[in-house]
């Protein structure tokens, strides 16, 4: 989703020429292969096919397999996005290799350092040469750990870009009529942070509350592989029907029964942000975010993992709803023509 606005605004300059490079950290075809069709990405140029590991294995195997495809291409700049052991890995490389890299979604800092995602982000901003910024106080933070101001660009979001861009798309997607919903009529769930779903201590009282959210409204909950597995490792499940599980799907498809919902319950970071474009109550289930714009100006709460606060919470929402809320500035759709304008400037220089 970050990508394919990027690659569609290089494109368009008729003036690059671009490689896509496939890691293979998302492997699945439910968590792969279906986003490239539904983002119209052409098949990647190159496919490293790494598969799932530790953290310290996958990033390992990343570099090795990133390092010779590098150097097959030779490029003058190597772009990054999002905050996964990809977006470090490939860091890594290329500036030990001297080419300059640019982070699409820079800045961002939950201030949690048991996060992985916290680490990849803190070590892919110090060693980038381009920081493209979604919100003014990711400027802070880079500020803040000494990064050089000139390095630092305020773009907007990519994620925004691509809701935008594929709204009417998503619109046409039969995905309501599939599972038997109307709008306006359920919650839609997302949970899969290893520190929500590997811990049973967490995760038994998580499906408690879900349970008891399900008998004010449905609840449909497209279900991540490492959560099932957790689920089926610990051998419960979700009583009384009213908790739909499906299987993870497109980008379209989800698009769609995001935007339809009441409600959405989620350990997402990009949802946070696709919920406040949409206008759609958000209840986040961690005890911090990288994303705080989508609580100060958007429709997003953060609720912790306790499950008594996140019922509540989720009446709360259900009955009042979410006042005041706006779509930060420069979510406006145009942020990868931004990040297009900077690098071309930013390679002429170069030259």
């Amino acid at each position: 989703m970050k990508v394919a606005p990027v690659w569609r605004a290089l494109s368009e300059m008729k003036r690059f020429e671009l490689i896509l490079i496939h890691t293979g950290q998302h492997y699945d075809d439910n968590m792969s292969k279906v986003f490239f069709d539904d983002l119209r990405l052409p098949r990647p140029d190159v496919h490293l096919g790494v598969g799932s590991g530790s953290h310290a294995e996958q990033t390992a195997r990343i570099m090795l397999a990133f390092e010779p495809a590098l150097m097959n291409a030779d490029p003058d700049l190597v772009v990054v996005v999002g905050d996964v052991n990809s977006t470090v890995a490939c860091t890594l490389v290329s500036t030990k290799r001297d080419v300059p890299v640019a982070h699409v979604e820079a800045g961002l800092r939950s201030f949690d350092r048991t996060m992985p995602e916290e680490l990849n982000r803190m070590v892919t901003d110090i060693l980038c040469d381009l920081l493209f910024i979604t919100s003014p106080e990711a400027r802070d933070n880079l500020l803040r750990e000494g990064v050089d101001a000139h390095k630092i660009h305020d773009v907007g979001n990519v994620m925004i870009d691509s809701l935008l861009y594929y709204k009417a798309d998503a619109d046409k997607s039969r995905i309501l009529e599939t599972l038997g919903l109307k709008e306006k009529t359920y919650g839609l769930v997302t949970l899969h942070r290893p520190s929500n779903v590997d811990d049973p201590a967490i995760m038994i009282p998580l499906v408690d509350a879900l349970t008891r959210l399900s008998e004010e409204i449905p609840l449909v909950f497209p279900i991540h592989p490492r959560t099932r597995n957790a689920i089926e490792r610990m051998g419960f499940g979700f009583p009384g029907g009213r908790v739909q599980l499906v299987e993870p799907m497109g980008y379209l498809d989800f698009t769609r029964l995001m935007a339809c919902s009441s409600l959405v319950l989620t350990d997402s970071g990009g949802i946070q942000e696709e919920t406040t474009a949409l206008g759609i109550p958000c209840l986040t289930i961690r005890e911090n975010t990288e994303r705080p714009i989508t609580m100060t100006v958007g429709t997003n709460r953060l609720v912790g993992t306790d499950p008594a606060r996140i019922v509540k919470e989720a009446r709360e929402v259900l009955k009042h709803g979410v006042k005041g809320a706006k779509v930060p500035d420069l979510w406006d759709g145009k942020a990868a023509d931004r990040i297009a304008q900077v690098i071309a400037r930013f390679l002429n220089e170069q030259s």
